[in-house]
């Protein structure tokens, strides 16, 4: 089974590493399923994951339990208004950034949780950088997605990642992309992890 605690320390291991003020993070999922995480891709299989700014000090597994603590009121908050489980938010932005409010990713989703311009302007974020503002939208849009689906866990995180028209655009399946097929299963993983 993956240990995302092991995984999530081998990242942030990483971005400490980094002697450069930026500190790219790539993941690659091999076919039996093992997840690797490098800041020094070895192929065009990784996917950068983590833009990171530079942030004046170095990450750690502690510095991403003081983001989760930091943040949670926030879920919190946001998912009560929502009525959502706030597990699944924490899931979907671990998955997304790992807590790191300055995520930026490859195709340009910036925050806690990754929200495109159109999306966040459409879910009530004016400053997708804000952390409440993303954590709101995100969890607004995630709401919505849920409804949409008919709270079919499977097919709204598929959606959020890559989008509610490729999920109706498969007859309402998870979508044939590997990237999409293993983000579901990453935060499904991490949605229906016993606490502790």
């Amino acid at each position: 089974m993956f240990n995302f605690r092991k995984s999530c320390i081998c990242v942030l291991s990483l971005i400490a590493a980094s002697t450069s003020s930026w500190a790219d993070v790539y993941k690659y999922t091999a076919p039996d399923g093992k997840v690797y995480y490098t800041d020094k891709p070895e192929h065009k299989k990784y996917k950068l994951i983590i833009r990171s700014k530079p942030i004046g000090y170095q990450a750690s597994f502690k510095h991403l339990k003081m983001n989760k603590k930091k943040y949670t009121p926030l879920i919190e908050e946001a998912a009560t208004r929502h009525g959502i489980d706030p597990k699944l938010v924490h899931a979907v932005i671990y998955a997304e950034s790992a807590y790191n409010a300055t995520a930026v990713s490859s195709a340009g989703a910036v925050g806690l949780m990754q929200l495109m311009p159109g999306t966040a302007q459409q879910y009530g974020a004016l400053n997708r950088n804000d952390p409440k503002q993303n954590i709101f939208a995100g969890t607004r849009y995630l709401k919505y997605l849920l409804g949409l689906f008919k709270n079919d866990l499977s097919l709204s995180i598929a959606a959020y990642n890559a989008g509610e028209n490729a999920v109706i655009k498969y007859d309402n399946q998870v979508p044939p992309y590997p990237e999409t097929q293993k983000y579901v299963k990453e935060v499904l993983r991490l949605y229906q992890k016993p606490k502790g």
